[in-house]
């Protein structure tokens, strides 16, 4: 059987995301990043609102989102997102808005712009990939690292006495009055994927019915700083990380 004869439109049963550049992805091999990427093209155009979505991108690993996702951009400065969303959103309220945020842009240096903007409501999406640890500048440790988790600045181990606890910034934004929803996702298979999908589509949804900011938490992987194959990341995230940040939501408003 020749190539051109499997390769018929009847017989796709997968597709890349047409809002997905052909740019070659600089995340490592077994990254979250990539399969987050590719949902969030999938429920923007399943919304069809290619022209009218914009993302803010942050400082720390997928700072250079705008390379892959065929939408309008903004680059924020380190743990800014939420006030340049807040901006945008208030100045494009028909604009569909969000960011995109590892922990140490999030609950580090933006801990004070992300609580600030879910406080007042803003009708933004609020995308946060948590894999507790600085995974772009060498992995050091970060506020969402585990007790006893090493890393290049705590190498022994995360000590409570020394360093404080690890911070559930997702579990704060929850309490929040002007937060609709708060869940946490992630996408280590199949089934994960399918219901990390769903979130984003209802996240994405509320921003663009008012109903207050939407926080989509996932839960993730980072083999290079975590010193570990894709398959052991994996691994160690379900028997680490999830006891510590269950899945699930946190606040679901309808």
């Amino acid at each position: 059987m020749e190539i051109n004869e499997i390769i018929k439109p009847e017989n796709l049963v997968y597709e890349k995301p047409k809002l997905m550049n052909d740019n070659p992805m600089h995340y490592c091999p077994g990254c979250s990043h990539g399969v987050i990427h590719k949902l969030i093209a999938e429920v923007i155009a399943e919304m069809g609102m290619e022209d009218k979505t914009i993302g803010v991108s942050p400082v720390g690993c997928a700072v250079f989102a705008y390379n892959y996702l065929d939408i309008d951009w903004e680059e924020a400065a380190h743990g800014r997102a939420p006030a340049i969303a807040t901006a945008i959103k208030r100045l494009n309220p028909s604009k569909m808005v969000f960011t995109y945020q590892g922990d140490g842009d999030l609950a580090a240096i933006g801990t004070a712009e992300t609580i600030h903007a879910a406080n007042r409501g803003e009708n933004i999406v609020i995308i946060f990939v948590n894999n507790a640890i600085y995974g772009m500048t060498g992995g050091q440790m970060a506020p969402t690292t585990l007790v006893g988790m090493k890393t290049a600045t705590c190498p022994y181990g995360r000590n409570v006495a020394l360093n404080g606890y690890p911070l559930k910034i997702s579990n704060l934004l929850a309490q929040l009055e002007g937060t609709c929803l708060v869940t946490r996702q992630s996408v280590q298979n199949a089934a994960a994927v399918r219901k990390a999908k769903k979130m984003l589509r209802k996240a994405f949804e509320n921003s663009m019915a008012g109903k207050g900011t939407s926080v989509v938490e996932f839960v993730s992987t980072c083999s290079s700083g975590w010193k570990m194959t894709p398959e052991q990341a994996n691994k160690w995230m379900e028997e680490n990380m999830f006891p510590f940040y269950p899945l699930g939501d946190l606040k679901n408003v309808e």
